[in-house]
């Protein structure tokens, strides 16, 4: 499974990408994906990494709600579930493991 901005010709890049690699894509747009807190926090937990390094600190949402303030672990699952759109690049999905994809070629690291 594939989570992207279908706004970002980057991300639109890493969904072509993956789905040369394999038929079996699925590619979800982060705005048209039904979005629950449990999914959030399953790719989170299995990403590994602290959810304010997914965000895209120039985004003007992130300028002016988030720099700055620190939240808990269910309030970063709302911000992310709220404002996807402020993610910095997709996120790849397959089986228990997650990735970022910053660049269309990241995606090899889940194969």
């Amino acid at each position: 499974m594939l989570y992207y901005n279908p706004d970002s010709s980057g991300d639109r890049k890493t969904v072509a990408h993956a789905q040369s690699l394999s038929p079996h894509i699925k590619a979800f747009a982060y705005r048209s994906a039904p979005s629950t807190g449990m999914s959030w926090q399953f790719i989170l937990s299995s990403l590994g990494i602290d959810p304010k390094d997914l965000l895209n600190k120039a985004h003007p949402y992130y300028r002016t709600h988030i720099k700055g303030r620190d939240f808990d672990g269910e309030s970063w699952i709302k911000v992310i579930k709220y404002n996807p759109d402020v993610l910095k690049a997709p996120i790849a999905v397959r089986g228990q493991k997650a990735i970022v994809c910053l660049s269309p070629t990241d995606i090899l690291r889940l194969i």
